[in-house]
């Protein structure tokens, strides 16, 4: 037994070069995959590289002042979250303050203006039928109606995507009606709207005439008052489309407006709202390659939202356009206008028509995160720049050198020789977590922010605390008159189980702080639980097999006096001999002395 438990500590003594080849393999690979992504450092939070906070306070509507409570106002974080982080601006802050404010805010990037416009986008979501519409403004003198020239239905999905409107074309092709029948040749062709479980190879073309009364006059839904002033109205004029649709409620006829995709403006008299925003369970951007149709936007509906939009498509499709088209609005602004050829019965829908990428993205996310359960107003705007988070980081990082070279001192002092594989630890775990925190950015949107700065400087002491337990085992060792390569040996096991136990505590201590804390407190949680795991790698692949490998060399076997490791110093005791003779009784002569 005592021969087989020593081959088996020869064994872990002869093969520690296996855990060094396996973490410098790993620390490699991970480096080539920094400088292959591009990514060669980590993504810098809104403290640390500016950016923009927005104060939003929730507004009652008439009468609802009971709306505002903490389920809606939760509702709401939740919805302006996903709608901003859809548009793929990662680090993203979204929290409520006091019992009616909303704390947003947008770390500096490439959609962080797109995503202040979706945020600032805070009115329910409606899908409402089309009684009439034209062109609006001076645009408008001398041109044909819109279902004349296909304008009013092609639309830009929301203002972030008013560029991409612009390479959106109306191409005119005809196609069968859903009798089957073909159709008339189409001047108009406007965004369709099919159900999404039949391929539809083609976007339909409304089969109409450019003389439609339906197109160029208010339909006799909509009171002489409403129409009057939709005559009135100039949808080109900024201060008047602010107030379009002002008090409407989801049960009235109202006015919105809307850009088609030459840019110009579109007025419109809509009907009550048959179907809301919060009726629509998810919406996504397809490209569809089993048809002609390119991107498509497809929409799946609650029960109960799917039972009332089969009602109104079934309503709509029995019209002449623009009657059989039903507006998409948000915030009184009309981002999409499909018609409709049939009832759409099977809770699911697509709507498909010249779309790029772009704007197939823009509307599925307004669909799917643009319904919110109380109405918001702009409070106040502030941005932060990006010299006050270099000085941020600048003094984090300085406090980090300082505190990395007090334990380098200590370990200097006291360990000596030994302080070598402590301080070379070290560097290993700080490449490692700077390494992947710059993968991180990019996977998993990870953004480095003054928290997660404090997290890694804590971090410091967390692993160097691990590398102090193990050489006092060691040390305890020596003292009781044990060499080196022994002492590392039967150390290691006590000294694991004590590093795997506070290491456990400190990760369970982040994983529930990350899990109960929300903004900045959650860099500082994430931060901690990282390191706190590559610590148990470092000390299991680096540190201990390290060690062993130094055990062997005589600088330190020997014990000098500047190894740290000197039995001498330690108060080390003799070896015990397991070989001595018996004590002889008194008067006993041995035969052969004699």
């Amino acid at each position: 037994m005592a021969a087989l438990k020593k081959g088996k500590n020869a064994s872990a003594q002869s093969k520690p070069g296996r855990s060094l080849a396996l973490i410098v393999i790993a620390i490699v690979a991970l480096t080539g995959g920094m400088f292959a992504s591009g990514h060669t450092t980590p993504r810098l939070g809104i403290d640390l590289a500016g950016g923009t906070s927005i104060t939003l306070r929730a507004v009652p509507e008439a009468g609802q002042e009971s709306a505002i409570n903490k389920t809606n106002m939760d509702t709401a974080v939740e919805i302006m979250e996903r709608r901003v982080n859809g548009l793929g601006v990662q680090e993203s802050e979204v929290q409520t303050q006091g019992d009616r404010n909303i704390i947003v805010n947008i770390p500096k990037g490439t959609n962080s203006e797109e995503a202040r416009e979706q945020v600032g986008t805070t009115a329910k979501l409606y899908f409402r039928p089309v009684l009439t519409t034209e062109l609006s403004g001076p645009a408008a003198t001398g041109s044909p109606s819109p279902s004349a020239t296909g304008g009013a239905t092609d639309k830009a999905t929301d203002k972030a995507t008013d560029k991409a409107t612009d390479k959106a074309t109306d191409k005119g092709e005809a196609s069968s009606s859903p009798s089957g029948s073909p159709s008339a040749s189409a001047t108009s062709q406007g965004r369709a709207l099919t159900d999404a479980l039949k391929a539809d190879p083609s976007p339909s073309a409304t089969a109409t005439d450019g003389a439609s009364p339906s197109a160029s006059a208010p339909a006799n839904d909509a009171d002489g008052e409403l129409q009057a002033q939709y005559a009135a109205l100039d949808c080109t004029d900024e201060a008047a489309r602010a107030k379009v649709g002002e008090g409407a409620k989801p049960s009235d006829s109202t006015l919105a407006c809307g850009q088609n995709a030459q840019g110009q403006w579109q007025k419109y008299i809509l009907g009550p709202a048959a179907v809301d925003g919060t009726d629509v369970d998810e919406s996504e951007a397809v490209y569809n390659t089993q048809t002609a149709a390119g991107w498509t936007v497809t929409m799946k509906f609650t029960d109960g939202g799917a039972k009332k939009f089969a009602d109104i498509t079934g309503k709509l499709a029995q019209n002449q356009s623009p009657q059989n088209q039903f507006a998409i609005v948000l915030d009184n602004e009309v981002v999409s206008d499909p018609y409709v050829s049939q009832a759409l019965t099977g809770g699911n829908a697509e709507i498909s028509g010249n779309f790029d990428q772009e704007e197939a993205q823009g509307l599925a996310n307004m669909l799917s995160y643009g319904a919110l359960p109380l109405t918001f107003e702009e409070d106040s705007v502030t941005t932060v720049t990006a010299a006050l988070g270099g000085e941020q980081l600048e003094a984090g990082l300085i406090a980090g050198a300082i505190g990395l070279a007090l334990v380098i001192l200590y370990l200097l002092v006291y360990y000596r020789g030994l302080s070598f594989i402590a301080i070379a630890s070290l560097f290993v775990s700080a490449g490692l977590t700077y390494v992947i925190m710059s993968l991180l950015g990019p996977t998993i949107g990870f953004a480095l922010n003054l928290p997660a700065v404090c997290g890694a400087i804590v971090a410091i002491g967390i692993t160097a605390d691990s590398f102090i337990v193990y050489f006092e085992r060691v040390r305890d060792e020596i003292r009781e008159g044990r060499t080196l390569r022994p002492a590392v040996e039967r150390g290691w096991p006590r000294a694991r189980r004590t590093i795997l136990v506070s290491d456990f505590v400190s990760f369970l201590a982040a994983a529930v702080l990350f899990a109960v804390t929300v903004g900045k407190v959650q860099g500082f949680a994430f931060t901690l639980g990282l390191t706190t795991l590559l610590d148990v790698v470092v000390v299991f692949l680096f540190t201990k097999p390290l060690l062993t490998l130094m055990a062997r060399r005589k600088f330190f076997a020997s014990g000098h006096k500047w190894s740290g490791l000197d039995p001498k110093s330690l108060g080390a005791k003799p070896p015990l001999r397991r070989n001595r003779r018996p004590a002889r009784p008194a008067g006993h002569v041995d035969p052969k002395e004699a």
